[in-house]
């Protein structure tokens, strides 16, 4: 991937530091948040300390009923609540009780907003206890429906706007934001949401809820989390007509106009935050997707989730699969459907990965893998006029026209889908590579469900149930003839919140690929001989801030080893000070 990007930014690599880039900067626990053990009396600062009417409506220190007696007489709450004393553990099974009522998940969605915007502690508890049932709540695939919806159900702002209207002024944006201490920004431009395409203003919902699994899978506190969408246009014709449309009526910007707006941002975030603040480049489209991350890859720490968190993920699962498919890496020939910055960047890092297994170069282990686009088989006669992030995958063959002549060809051990078109994965196409294998690694990544290029139960049935199954969403398990299939999800929340975890407690100031490469060798390590007995490649989501911890720990461990970690001296035990930072959504007792 780095190679790649090395080739677009004219050979700089993100170990080639800049003086000029270099800058001081980064954050501190200004109220203590990490330092104090939950047992520990806290202050619970605003502006001034909070107290009265305005803490309750404080989402950051609001209890509700579970202030105690001693809180309400000290923070004048008596008679603005009503005289019982609840737990917390009480108000999470009132309200699970309550979602679990509604019947669309759009409905627990918003159910699921409304109350992380009164009572923070309360929300991220209960995201953290019910992570494998509320996870498709607040991330895809109902966040897609949910940015579709966005002008319908908006009710306040929950992060940054910054449009055309504030070019000259971002910096004085970021400053209206009402936090200091910024760790992590998830940034949209809105054109290339899930698998929905251009929705503009209303991507809002993408970093918003990012960073919500930042917090509740990896630990960052929520006051150090920023999400903002820029906002250049849209090209959605529908959303333009819309009267509750909110954002910009008017076409994409693109070409200089965009390019000087984003180093604007780029510039401004480095200047407000510090060189040590993430920033990860969400649903952007795939020409400038490519090159905001060769761009500012030497200069900031970046992170592009569709290509590199995508990437990590899924190579986290070949990895584990290798235990049930038999043989080595380079073994395998991989066959995908897709070739945007998903596709491109997954096949990448494998063949990276294959690279540092088998000692190959990488432009030989490239050859392992093969990529089909719109236009068919990814070809060397086809060079010439493939973009540029497609042109490493262009390989000597004949040209072919569609994916089933494409699987009858390469004869591929594992297909991966990521298309973002749904049913791409016929019954043809699945029965031609189960002919070919025992057991046929099928990934089927598209988000959100709608959009997968196949079901599990059709993955299942079409193989007679001898494929090995992941998906980019969730899919309820299958049964066929007698036996339950359980799927597993190449979900991208395994990777970068514990990813910017451990760029965050290591205090690193660039991405490297090997630190991707250490991600997803710590997810496949966490795989059990009890998930690879029920076919699974990745574990539950139930240990996902264990799961989180290690991935940490062992980014952190490579930025130290490459010399870009600036948090010293090296904490001894990586993992253990990587749980100690993370944060903790019990509730503090007031003084």
């Amino acid at each position: 991937m780095e190679s790649t990007m090395k080739e677009i930014r004219g050979g700089a690599s993100v170990l080639d530091m800049d003086p000029k880039s270099t800058v001081g900067g980064g954050v501190e626990d200004v109220y203590g948040e990490d330092c104090a053990t939950e047992d520990q009396l806290v202050t619970p600062w605003t502006t001034s300390v909070a107290s009265g009417y305005s803490m309750l409506r404080d989402p950051r220190h609001n209890k509700g009923l579970a202030f105690t007696e001693k809180e309400r007489d000290a923070h004048y709450l008596r008679g603005l609540l009503p005289p019982v004393v609840s737990s917390q553990q009480l108000q999470e099974k009132k309200l699970m009780h309550s979602i679990r009522q509604y019947q669309l998940p759009l409905q627990k969605y918003i159910a699921m907003m409304e109350l992380e915007e009164r009572n923070e502690r309360l929300f991220y508890k209960l995201l953290i206890d019910n992570v494998e049932e509320l996870l498709p709540i607040v991330y895809t695939p109902t966040v897609g429906e949910a940015c579709q919806k966005y002008g319908s159900i908006f009710k306040r702002p929950q992060g940054l706007y910054i449009s055309l209207k504030e070019k000259g002024k971002i910096l004085d944006v970021l400053k209206n934001w009402p936090e200091r201490s910024i760790q992590v920004i998830v940034v949209t431009d809105g054109e290339r949401i899930l698998g929905l395409g251009d929705l503009g203003c209303q991507g809002m919902g993408i970093p918003v809820g990012k960073l919500s699994l930042y917090t509740a899978l990896g630990g960052v506190r929520p006051s150090a989390c920023l999400p903002i969408t820029i906002d250049v246009g849209t090209n959605n014709e529908q959303l333009l007509k819309d009267e509750f449309y909110i954002g910009l009526r008017q076409r994409r910007a693109t070409g200089q106009e965009y390019s000087e707006l984003l180093q604007e941002f780029m510039s401004a975030v480095k200047q407000n935050y510090g060189e040590k603040v993430l920033i990860q480049f969400e649903d952007f489209a795939n020409h400038n997707a490519f090159d905001l991350l060769a761009k500012y890859g030497t200069t900031h720490l970046v992170f592009n989730d569709d290509i590199q968190g995508t990437a990590s993920v899924v190579l986290a699962g070949v990895i584990s699969a290798l235990k049930l498919l038999g043989g080595s890496l380079g073994d395998h020939t991989f066959l995908f459907l897709g070739a945007g910055e998903a596709g491109t960047g997954i096949a990448e890092l494998i063949a990276l990965e294959m690279s540092k297994r088998t000692d190959a170069p990488v432009e030989e282990t490239r050859k392992k893998i093969w990529l089909v686009d719109s236009k068919g088989l990814i070809v060397s006669s086809r060079k010439e006029s493939l973009q540029h992030f497609k042109q490493p995958w262009a390989h000597e063959h004949e040209p072919v026209k569609t994916l089933l002549e494409a699987v009858k060809a390469i004869k591929p051990t594992v297909l991966i889908g990521s298309s973002g078109v749904a049913k791409q994965f016929t019954k043809e196409v699945v029965e031609a590579v189960a002919s070919i294998n025992e057991k046929p690694l099928i990934m089927a990544l598209s988000n959100p469900t709608s959009q997968a290029e196949c079901t599990a139960e059709e993955a299942y049935t079409w193989t007679n149930g001898r494929a090995i199954f992941a998906s980019g969403s969730p899919f309820d398990p299958v049964e066929y003839e007698g036996k339950v299939y359980i799927s597993g999800q190449a979900n991208n929340a395994y990777i970068f919140p514990g990813f910017g975890l451990g760029l965050v407690i290591s205090g690193a100031i660039r991405v490297h690929d090997d630190m991707l490469l250490a991600a997803s060798e710590a997810l496949a390590a966490q795989v059990s001989d009890e998930n690879y007995s029920n076919g699974l490649i990745y574990p539950p989501f139930t240990n996902i801030r264990k799961i989180s911890a290690n991935i940490a720990a062992k980014v952190a461990a490579k930025a130290y080893d490459l010399g870009l970690a600036t948090r010293l001296p090296r904490p001894e035990n990586l993992v253990k000070y990587a749980e100690s930072c993370m944060y903790s959504p019990v509730y503090r007792n007031y003084r």
